[in-house]
């Protein structure tokens, strides 16, 4: 499945890649969304996930160790949070977990104490 075209990472950049370089990218931007949404990505990718994959990919040789600033001399650069590394921004990751069908928000996991959970049956872990 490809997440990533060549062409349209180079138009959204701005800048050439060498097929080395664009397989690292296409490797990591991959590898970072199929490790947040596992299994449930389609072939073509569900409506929304190309566009969490350029928005990716186009950081990843860009500030790829995730530095928010940098410094050489009397110079510094700041990043803001969408320009930090390959990791996904939480809304890129609420995107995300929608496209496929997974809960992109707070769980319905009831933690609330058992005297206040009235008509609700209680569960907890079974071991053994």
């Amino acid at each position: 499945m490809a997440l990533l075209v060549q062409s349209e990472l180079e138009a959204l950049t701005g800048r050439a890649y060498t097929v080395d370089q664009f397989a690292v990218i296409d490797l990591m931007t991959t590898d970072t969304i199929a490790g947040e949404v596992g299994g449930r990505l389609t072939d073509p990718p569900q409506p929304g996930v190309k566009t969490i994959a350029l928005s990716l990919a186009s950081r990843v040789l860009t500030n790829a160790g995730g530095v928010s600033s940098e410094q050489a001399g009397g110079m510094l650069i700041s990043y803001f949070a969408g320009q930090i590394g390959k990791a996904l921004s939480d809304d890129e990751r609420r995107r995300l977990r929608r496209a496929v069908g997974l809960a992109s928000g707070a769980s319905s996991l009831n933690i609330a104490p058992q005297d206040t959970c009235d008509g609700l049956e209680r569960w907890g872990a079974v071991w053994g």
